[in-house]
């Protein structure tokens, strides 16, 4: 069945690739509608200029890291505006959430928001209130909960007053400053992964084929193309595996060398953005103020 491509299939592929709308629009006519497909579609043909955007910040709030013993929280909470989110009310009702989701471990923010406070209401009534005295919407969007144990370290690490929160299990060392300067990195790389065998084989093929592609569409002969992939693919992994990038606080060592000089390993990394995947309303202020001047 042919997929009838629509302005708004166009709208979102350019967002994420940065390519005009006509061949955005090609892109998706040709591979009859799938969006994934019509990405690599615009790389193969080197008409995307914007591989990373898929996860833009687009909405406000702040991210949050509460750490008590061997237990640790990561959470995102959104407002509408950078202005509520510095303010001292707000932080408040961020610290109270975080407090109280590390005290009750729910498995998911829909859960949370059925939970009883400290003050005997639920966590929705609690958001509710602290709407009504700070005036903008705001919502509990996700959180994580990790625990340690004594030989274990985390490494928490807020980027930008909280535009960015990592947080960092540090498996058999108790150097917590190793710990926190590798969130430091993930903050600044945004890598997906720890190491190469959490990438499955099915997004390693997909990513040799589109540099296969690549280098016939850039005339290198087919006998060359190969070995050209499997150094490409390399750099790829350095991309998106923390392990194989190069140490943010010393280039010439590979944040894996560092984590094995802290005598433990990469368990794992949680990394919130804020508004990450969500789409911002766009505003028009002159029309805002027209608006309530004819009111």
């Amino acid at each position: 069945m042919t997929v009838k491509v629509t302005a708004q299939m166009v709208k979102e592929l350019r967002e994420k690739t940065g390519a005009g709308m006509m061949d955005c629009k090609k892109a998706l006519t040709s591979v009859n509608g799938d969006l994934e497909a019509a990405i690599d579609f615009l790389r193969e043909k080197g008409l995307s200029s914007a591989a990373n955007k898929a996860d833009r910040i687009a909405a406000d709030g702040t991210t949050f890291i509460l750490t008590e013993g061997n237990e640790a929280i990561l959470l995102e909470v959104n407002a509408e505006t950078d202005f509520v989110a510095k303010n001292e009310g707000f932080q408040l009702f961020v610290r109270e959430l975080a407090e109280h989701l590390l005290k009750t471990k729910p498995a998911t923010a829909e859960e949370a928001l059925e939970t009883i406070m400290f003050n005997d209401l639920s966590v929705a009534d609690h958001i509710s209130n602290a709407i009504a005295k700070i005036g903008e919407k705001l919502t509990l969007r996700r959180f994580e909960i990790r625990t340690k144990t004594d030989a274990d370290s985390f490494g928490p690490y807020l980027h930008m007053g909280g535009r960015i929160g990592v947080l960092v299990v540090l498996e058999g060392s108790t150097d917590e400053q190793a710990a926190k300067d590798i969130a430091m990195h993930v903050a600044a790389l945004n890598p997906k992964y720890v190491s190469r065998d959490q990438v499955s084989e099915e997004e390693v093929e997909r990513e040799k084929k589109v540099l296969t592609e690549q280098a016939l569409n850039e005339g290198k002969p087919e006998n060359i193309v190969a070995k050209m992939v499997e150094g490409r693919i390399g750099k790829y992994f350095e991309e998106i595996c923390v392990l194989d990038q190069s140490f943010v606080k010393n280039s010439d060592q590979k944040v894996g060398d560092f984590v094995k000089s802290t005598g433990g390993t990469l368990k794992e990394f949680i990394r919130y953005a804020i508004g990450e995947g969500i789409e911002k309303r766009e505003e028009n202020f002159a029309e805002e103020v027209m608006g309530q001047i004819n009111k």
